[in-house]
């Protein structure tokens, strides 16, 4: 019988309430007390992966080591656990569908007729069993996107209740839900989470452990009711309430012995209590700044709160690093122009200028690379924002007037930025960029090369255009120069201006290999070089 143990969570009352962070908790206790452990995200929705969807639908999309496009949860596994994760660990509705689809079309069904279960459901219990039996892990986790009760999930919690008669005691469901306080009665509610239960229930699965998630600390009397009500034991009633930061939630996942529930009903051994020292020990650096910075980040999608997930906690992994508090301002690109773009831009300490697609906010990009660089600010630009700092340079530095992006401008005179070869062809989107880790040869007079203290690096990329290297004795003349070159195709990565403070361009994405307890170089320097602004 295979020793995998398999964690399934799942929501209820409404959406966004954490399962993720719980999943990524629960891992990262487990992690400590010597077991591995995975992290999976199922995700309900027909698309093959994030990859084609906008950011107002779904966040950032994160990408993998291998170049898989997944939920921006994922991004939270690999910064709690501080391991990789791949195209295994997200799982779309999509992709399952595709792949029965393909096996159908090749007869691997003998001629049956196709249907949800059985063919839907194994298809979905292969993909959560892949990474146990593949990798041999000790723990699989498994979270289940949306909310129990909507009609996209149920193949999913079909899934896990017949892997909960098929594995017998080697599975635990974790129910996540809201109580909501209604303020006019001084009340905690818990009828929501009873009729989220009761859903769970008529879906044939019972919850072995529920998370009760609330803006207000919670009375005892509440996780008894709960506990009478739906069925679980009182102890496995767990509060998750509201907490300053989300690194916080293992700490508080541990008080509330959220692994030793977990571990018990699992019959495991229950090891040595989790090593947390150095978790604790960034906990209390991010609670007790030394120093204080002020970042700009520019972007176009700033009035949504995930679309720049990944660089928000990389800011934040970075300022504890520096034992710094980081205030992060997020300025849309959209509302930054001519006649204010100096005034809009004063008084920060260092500027990102975010990644992104298409010609929308770009004006207002190419003018924040402009006021960085006159101005001597420390400077990062992540992909779309390098290409707008060269743009920006070829025009003001070196008198290319019309340079541009092909993107942007397919007739453009100079087209410092163009599409990959192997690109012009493709009329298809989904997965069709240059994606995941790609290997890079630093300069060792750059400041790159200083914040990494190594010549070769590996980063993950995901873009169709890139520096045309038509131009690279331009720039270089004129002062701006590659320090970051792909050895395999001898494609630019990164540009650096050396008589400026700080100023790095990078055509790959640095904030989706920063993690809490390794957080990213490129990162580290440059809060590093805001500081001493």
């Amino acid at each position: 019988m295979n020793s995998t143990k398999y964690i399934f969570v799942t929501g209820g009352v409404a959406s966004s309430l954490g399962k993720g962070i719980i999943s990524a908790s629960l891992g990262k206790l487990l992690q400590a007390r010597g077991y591995s452990v995975t992290i999976q995200k199922l995700d309900p929705y027909i698309n093959v992966d994030p990859g084609t969807l906008n950011p107002y639908e779904h966040g950032e999309c994160y990408v993998t080591e291998d170049g898989a496009e997944t939920d921006l949860d994922l991004g939270h596994y690999e910064r709690f656990l501080n391991q990789h994760t791949s195209q295994a660990n997200n799982v779309t509705t999509g992709r399952v569908y595709q792949t029965v689809i393909d096996k159908e079309r090749r007869g691997d069904y003998l001629g049956k007729t196709v249907q949800i279960i059985p063919h839907i459901t194994d298809e979905i219990k292969r993909r959560i069993k892949i990474l146990g039996k593949k990798h041999k892990y000790d723990f699989v986790i498994t979270e289940i996107g949306g909310t129990v009760g909507d009609i996209e999930a149920l193949p999913y919690i079909e899934a896990v209740r017949q892997l909960r008669w098929e594995l017998h005691n080697q599975c635990v469901n974790i129910h996540l839900t809201l109580v909501p306080f209604l303020k006019a009665s001084g009340e905690h509610k818990t009828k929501p989470t009873q009729h989220s239960v009761k859903t769970l229930l008529e879906e044939g699965v019972q919850p072995d452990i529920i998370v009760l998630r609330s803006e207000i600390p919670l009375h005892k009397e509440i996780k008894k009711k709960v506990a009478q009500f739906c069925n679980v034991n009182p102890e496995a009633v767990i509060e998750s309430k509201d907490v300053e930061s989300i690194y916080e939630v293992p700490l508080l996942m541990r008080s509330e012995k959220l692994d030793t529930i977990v571990l018990q009903k699992l019959g495991m051994e229950i090891k040595r209590s989790p090593r947390l020292d150095a978790w604790k020990k960034f906990l209390h650096k991010l609670k007790n700044p030394k120093h204080n910075t002020n970042i700009a980040l520019v972007g176009k999608y700033i009035e949504l709160q995930d679309a720049y997930k990944s660089i928000d906690e990389s800011i934040i992994h970075a300022g504890v690093a520096n034992e710094a508090k980081v205030e992060l301002s997020h300025l849309h690109s959209e509302d930054i122009n001519e006649h204010n773009y100096q005034e809009s831009l004063s008084g920060y300490d260092g500027i990102i200028i975010a990644p992104g697609f298409g010609n929308r906010g770009i004006d207002g990009k190419i003018l924040t690379a402009r006021f960085a660089r006159e101005n001597n600010i420390p400077f990062l630009g992540i992909c779309l924002g390098m290409q707008c700092a060269v743009i920006e340079f070829a025009r003001n530095v070196i008198g290319f007037d019309n340079a541009n992006s092909t993107e942007i401008d397919h007739k453009t005179q100079y087209p410092v930025i163009d599409l990959m070869e192997n690109q012009k062809q493709i009329t298809d989107k989904g997965g069709t960029m240059r994606l995941g880790a790609y290997p890079c040869v630093l300069k060792k007079t750059s400041k790159s090369y200083i914040a990494y203290k190594r010549i070769n690096i590996s980063e993950r990329h995901r873009h169709r255009y890139e520096f045309n290297n038509n131009y690279i004795n331009d720039l270089k003349n004129y002062g701006m120069i590659p320090v970051g070159i792909n050895p395999d195709t001898e494609l630019v990565e990164i540009m650096e201006i050396p008589e400026h403070k700080w100023f790095v361009g990078v055509q790959f994405h640095p904030e989706y290999q920063s993690t809490v307890l390794k957080p990213h170089p490129l990162f580290v320097n440059f809060i590093k070089a805001s500081l001493k602004e």
